[in-house]
């Protein structure tokens, strides 16, 4: 769980009362006043489903392709076949980059496919629903469900 701390400065009418936190108490934060200088501290915990259930998902969900594969040498020849065509991707692209004019052409295309797919997909509702059916569709037919 993480928690973050902060000081604030005082506030500009500063009153002897006593503040009114009667329904501020159930929220997940605490306010500590410091008497020497007049201000206040603020820390927060932050609480909710954490990004390690995720990876719990994407982990049991290639144990279970491992799992209900009855051809595992191909599975790992395909692993090792994705690594190396990886690794060579990653060393042409650094050849490429060297070149002056390559790189500023490949650079222009990229910042112009950015642009068509923001507009096409990312900026409107119903284009982003479209989007994650399209993905939704193609994760299932990766995995084979």
């Amino acid at each position: 769980m993480a928690s973050v701390s902060a000081t604030l400065p005082p506030p500009l009418l500063l009153t002897q009362r006593k503040p009114n936190l009667t329904s501020v108490q159930k929220l997940p934060f605490s306010l500590i006043r410091d008497r020497r200088s007049h201000s206040m501290s603020l820390m927060v915990k932050a609480s909710g489903k954490s990004s390690e259930s995720s990876d719990l998902d994407v982990i049991s969900s290639i144990q279970n392709v491992w799992d209900k594969s009855e051809d595992r040498l191909g599975l790992i020849g395909l692993s090792f076949a994705a690594i190396v065509a990886l690794w060579a991707s990653l060393n042409i692209i650094t050849a490429i980059d060297k070149l002056p004019v390559i790189s500023s052409g490949f650079e222009l295309v990229g910042i112009l496919f950015s642009t068509w797919f923001t507009y096409r997909y990312l900026l409107f509702k119903p284009d982003r629903e479209e989007l994650s059916q399209i993905v939704k569709k193609s994760v299932a037919d990766i995995l084979g469900q």
